[in-house]
């Protein structure tokens, strides 16, 4: 299988997924401006939708939107725990947390990262982050160390990737500090650490 990623975009969910799996991936990166890749290649022959992520399977098939890859991948190896078996109520909440940030969160963040966007309207943009921001806090504000509890899923990995834009775009998760140790915490799992190595968003 082959990842076509940006470094630091919501691509770097999968990776993080594919690593914590187990699964030996290749990855390959696009420059999203020009939809060429780091081989050259047309990105939009692979992908026509021209966004990342973007993964083909072994039969060469495609399979894009970084909430679906992530299942898909976590099922080729389900001892890896990252995500419930299908039918289950615990898989239904894993999937309604991926759609959550989806939504939510993933989508909240676009128009903070559009130099077009009125400064007017990225206030409230934040804002409306910042309610999302407080449904996290609640739910981890019983203790748990992870989004359904003590196991760390494909929803963590994509939780966590989103809420590390916050920076990016001026947000202090500070008056959040469930969220802000969310962060830190999954930020510190080794195979969590090697995406990030391999993406080159930390020294080697």
């Amino acid at each position: 299988m082959k990842l076509y990623y940006k470094a630091g975009a919501c691509s770097l969910s999968p990776h993080i997924v594919a690593l914590e799996a187990g699964l030996d991936i290749g990855i390959e990166a696009v420059d999203l401006k020009t939809k060429v890749t780091e081989t050259g290649a047309n990105f939009l022959e692979t992908n026509p939708k021209g966004s990342v992520p973007a993964l083909i399977l072994d039969d060469g098939s495609l399979l894009t939107e970084g909430a679906v890859i992530v299942q898909y991948l976590a099922d080729q190896a389900p001892a890896s725990g990252l995500i419930p078996a299908a039918g289950s109520v615990t898989r239904y909440k894993v999937q309604e947390w991926l759609n959550f940030i989806a939504t939510d969160l993933h989508k909240g963040f676009s128009p903070l990262f559009n130099p077009a966007t009125p400064d007017d309207y990225k206030a409230m943009a934040k804002q409306n982050l910042d309610r999302r921001f407080a449904h996290l806090e609640r739910t981890l504000a019983d203790g748990r160390s992870y989004l359904t509890g003590e196991t760390f899923t494909v929803a963590d990995a994509y939780a966590y990737v989103v809420l590390t834009w916050a920076a990016q775009v001026g947000i202090d998760l500070a008056a959040h500090p469930k969220v802000a140790a969310f962060v830190i915490r999954v930020g510190q799992r080794p195979k969590v650490q090697a995406a990030l190595k391999a993406e080159g968003l930390l020294a080697a």
